[in-house]
């Protein structure tokens, strides 16, 4: 049985058909990656059939959100607070240029928001005053204390009702600036791209808008309205200079100035551009280094009061255990 399986393996034709097939074998191993297509190239698809998902879905929320905010801008307030704040004449007592400015940074923009915020700095006293009284004067609350503690608690509401709308705009508005700042380097470089290749600087304005939406809404927004007011105001100038006003950002303010200057100088851009960028980038680093600084002093409070005593418990646990037990005390 042995021997013809012997002879049979060492049968010229079984080798020569065992070769044969080894050889299919090999080249058709070898062959595949070829037959299968360039991997690169369907990965790279791949991913620009995902990056124009990702950009047709922003520019969808974008295109809501403008919507939207035309539709607020040009819808009447059939809420009765135009009328109440007109008649009472509030934006001459609770607003100036300064909460324009701030609502404008917040994202606020229009008569509309400046309406809503005037009304409730005049309700939201009222109601809460109101809430303190019905809490404390007829549901019993603080009532060990005297009446004029009461009555101060009663005007310490009123007082932060008053000033509740002040905090919530100051609130938007420093998330929009962080938001903003924080894109603001690599749309800079985007818009240096798009400067050094050819394209002119309202073109440059939506490009980046397209492709920094997916980071930060609120400067795609700002770029856009931006690019729209360079293609109707008269003077260019007032556009970027609306630009940094809206932002309230050093950074941007700087960009606005090399933008106005090219306009009326003929100064390159992508020079000015590439060292703002560059400036824009260093000054987020140091942020971020000023932060980690200042790490240190805040956890020293927390670790004496929290990390300390646990850690002296675990050093001195067993020897108090063993002296306990010696009865030495």
């Amino acid at each position: 049985m042995v021997d013809q399986v012997v002879k049979a393996i060492l049968d010229p034709g079984f080798l020569i058909a065992f070769l044969v097939g080894v050889a299919v074998f090999a080249t058709f191993f070898t062959a595949m990656p070829a037959l299968s297509g360039n991997q690169l190239k369907t990965r790279m698809k791949s991913v620009a059939l995902e990056r124009d998902e990702l950009r047709a879905k922003q520019r969808a929320r974008l295109a809501s959100e403008a919507d939207r905010r035309r539709k607020g801008l040009r819808e009447e307030d059939s809420s009765g607070m135009r009328s109440i704040v007109e008649r009472l004449d509030l934006k001459r007592a609770l607003a100036d240029e300064g909460t324009v400015a701030k609502l404008r940074m917040a994202g606020f923009r229009g008569q509309n928001p400046l309406t809503r915020f005037l009304f409730f700095r005049l309700v939201l006293p009222a109601v809460g005053l109101v809430l303190a009284i019905i809490y404390i004067f007829l549901l019993g609350g603080l009532a060990e204390q005297p009446v004029f503690v009461k009555l101060f608690v009663c005007i310490l509401f009123a007082y932060a009702g008053f000033y509740a709308p002040v905090v919530y705009v100051s609130n938007r508005a420093s998330k929009r600036k962080h938001s903003i700042q924080m894109a603001w380097p690599d749309a800079l470089d985007l818009m240096l791209i798009c400067v050094e290749s050819g394209i002119s600087i309202e073109a440059a304005f939506k490009r980046v808008a397209e492709e920094i939406g997916v980071q930060s809404v609120e400067l795609a927004e700002e770029l856009v309205l931006t690019n729209a007011e360079l293609s109707f105001l008269q003077e260019r100038r007032q556009a970027y200079e609306n630009l940094a006003n809206r932002t309230g950002l050093e950074s941007v303010k700087s960009v606005s100035q090399a933008l106005i200057q090219a306009e009326r100088y003929g100064t390159p851009v992508g020079h000015a551009l590439r060292v703002l960028s560059t400036e824009s980038r260093d000054a987020r680093m140091n942020a971020a280094e000023k932060k980690a600084a200042a790490l240190p002093p805040k956890l020293t409070v927390p670790m004496i009061l929290f990390f300390l005593p646990v850690l002296f418990a675990v050093i001195l646990g067993p020897a108090g255990i063993q002296v306990s037990e010696q009865g030495i005390f």
